[in-house]
């Protein structure tokens, strides 16, 4: 009996333990997994499309808001005091959505506007304007948010943008729900993005949009210029080898009369360029170095 007895403690215990063993948290875990995707992908079971989906699934709950957010500096906003005729330019040029509304002393949201609902303005133009009447409820996000949470949040509660602050209570940036969609699909390109086959767009006076990967002769052929090439071969490569780093969206650079701004980037790589040509004494290919 004793010996029965002892059998059933020692089957209960090796159960209670393989137990554990299943359900205890293995902080090498995420790295197998990611591993048994690569492993998967090598055997062609899995396309590197997927793969590379699954693993941003994953990464998006160990990146912060503060990761991808698009600083304050680069926010294009409205004064709660302007008129219609004073920022519907910009509006129009930036190609968004859902502009935040800031007070005077630009210190603090006061909400979000949407683009759509100044379509009236354009059917009555004297239609009477006050953008506290049509201005949406805004939402505040911390920087150090985690953006698998802040996913959830935004479906929960269907808003599409949030206003990032920091541990004052300042404003230091905002998110978008295409932000944190873009950490696992890549990168996704609407009405306002360049076209595949085009890689420099003019937009207005001397103002361009530049794919990142355009290769430097086609720059200097559309521009006239002759920007050196044994150093680098894209205008993206021009960029950071002048800025001497891998920038971060919204650094900005002025190269022998062009300002170059990043639009678009992530970890690895440069993917937009906002390019401004300036002063009209510049290197043309007629040039030389002579």
């Amino acid at each position: 009996m004793n010996d029965s007895h002892s059998s059933l403690r020692t089957t209960l215990h090796h159960l209670w333990q393989d137990w554990l063993r299943r359900f205890r948290p293995d902080p090498n875990g995420r790295q197998r997994l990611v591993d048994t995707i690569r492993d998967a992908e090598e055997q062609h079971i899995i396309d590197p499309d997927t793969v590379a989906m699954m693993e941003g699934a994953l990464l998006v709950s160990e990146t912060q808001v503060r990761d991808i957010m698009v600083p304050r500096s680069d926010i294009v906003f409205i004064e709660e005091h302007a008129i219609p005729l004073e920022f519907l330019p910009e509006v129009i040029e930036s190609g968004h959505s859902r502009f935040p509304v800031f007070d005077d002393k630009h210190e603090n949201v006061l909400g979000i506007l949407l683009a759509k609902d100044l379509l009236p303005l354009l059917a009555e133009p004297g239609l009477g304007f006050d953008i506290r009447d049509i201005m949406r409820p805004v939402a505040f996000v911390p920087e150090s948010k985690r953006l698998n949470i802040l996913l959830r949040e935004f479906r929960e509660r269907r808003n599409h943008l949030a206003v990032v602050v920091d541990e004052y209570g300042g404003i230091s940036g905002l998110v978008t729900i295409e932000d944190v969609i873009e950490q696992i699909v890549g990168e996704i390109d609407d009405e306002h993005d360049l076209a595949e086959e085009d890689n420099i767009r003019r937009h207005r006076d001397e103002r361009y949009t530049v794919k990142a990967r355009t290769p430097i002769e086609e720059f200097n052929e559309r521009f006239g210029v002759a920007f050196e090439t044994d150093d680098y071969d894209t205008v993206g490569g021009l960029v950071i080898h002048e800025l001497g780093h891998l920038p971060r969206r919204g650094e900005e650079l002025s190269f022998q009369g062009f300002e170059f701004k990043v639009l678009r980037a992530d970890r690895r790589r440069i993917r937009l360029l906002r390019v401004i040509r300036g002063d009209q004494s510049l290197p043309s290919a007629s040039d030389g170095d002579g």
